[in-house]
This record gives structure tokens, sequence and C-alpha cells, in this order.
């Protein structure tokens, strides 16, 4: 039996960060903890692209720009979608979610998902450096573990 664990040595790779800038206060704190990822994993500096768009529902189409530019071995998505009195929650969360997969399925470049989608926006702060993580720095690892599976399955 063949088993390929998972590698999380980020030296050599290149990466694009899609970052929304709707709910600032948490997604620029998703940043900072995907930087401080990368960089901890190998990832140089100079090899790391941020991309900002408006917000979290802009998110897929700049994943897929990134993706399929051949620049970039992986791509991570970051935004935060905080739930308020009408279902327009939902419809983000859900075309969010859907364009992100969409992208790494048929480009073949690996994009992580590191959306947040919470009831409040303190649930959000918890998930962005407070006493659940920073979400971005684990979208940073699994970046990294997808690109270094893709390579060797390739």
């Amino acid at each position: 039996m063949n088993e390929l664990a998972a590698d999380s040595n980020g030296e050599g790779l290149r990466v694009c960060i899609v970052v929304a800038q709707w709910n600032a206060s948490v997604t620029y704190k998703l940043l900072d903890g995907a930087k401080a990822g990368l960089g901890e994993r190998g990832v140089r500096a100079d090899d790391i692209t941020v991309a900002w768009v408006p917000g979290s529902f802009e998110v897929p189409p700049a994943t897929r720009w990134a993706a399929e530019s051949g620049n970039y071995d992986a791509v991570i998505a970051i935004g935060t979608v905080i739930r308020g009195e009408t279902d327009h929650y939902e419809h983000i969360a859900g075309q969010a979610a859907a364009g992100i997969m969409e992208t790494s399925q048929e480009t073949g470049v690996p994009v992580a998902f590191g959306v947040l989608t919470c009831d409040t926006a303190e649930q959000a702060l918890a998930r962005a450096g407070g006493k659940h993580g920073n979400k971005g720095e684990e979208a940073a690892e699994a970046a990294i573990q997808m690109a270094r599976l893709r390579e060797r399955l390739a």
C-alpha cells in the first residue's frame, strides 16, 4: 500500500491570497494569520500575492483568475459573512463556497477555504486569532498541503 502523508513544506510555492474588504476588522486578521502560516512553512514573502476584492461574493471570480493565471501553486480565499436580519447571508455564504470549490475542481489549482460564516461578529473574531485560533493560518496550511499533494499525484 502506498500512502502520501501530508506535506506542509511551502518552500518554492507561489500563493495568491484573495481577501474580501467587507468585514475588514476580521479579514485583516485572517490575512495576517494566512501570511504568518505561509511564512512559518517556508513560503517566501516575495512568493505571496494579496489580491483585494470588495466582499465575499467577489472572492470566487478572483480566485478563478488567480488559478487560471498559471502564476500560483495554490490560492487562499479569505472573507467573512455574518448573519444579519435577512436571508442575504444564505445567498452570499452558499455562492462563495460553491464558487471557490468550482474553481479548485475546474482549474486543478488548490483553493483553500478561509471564508468565515458566522452568526455574530464575536464568533468571527474568535476565529480570526481569538479563542478558536486563526482560520487564515489553517487555510494557509491546507493550501500548502494540497499543492504538495497535487504535485505528488501528478
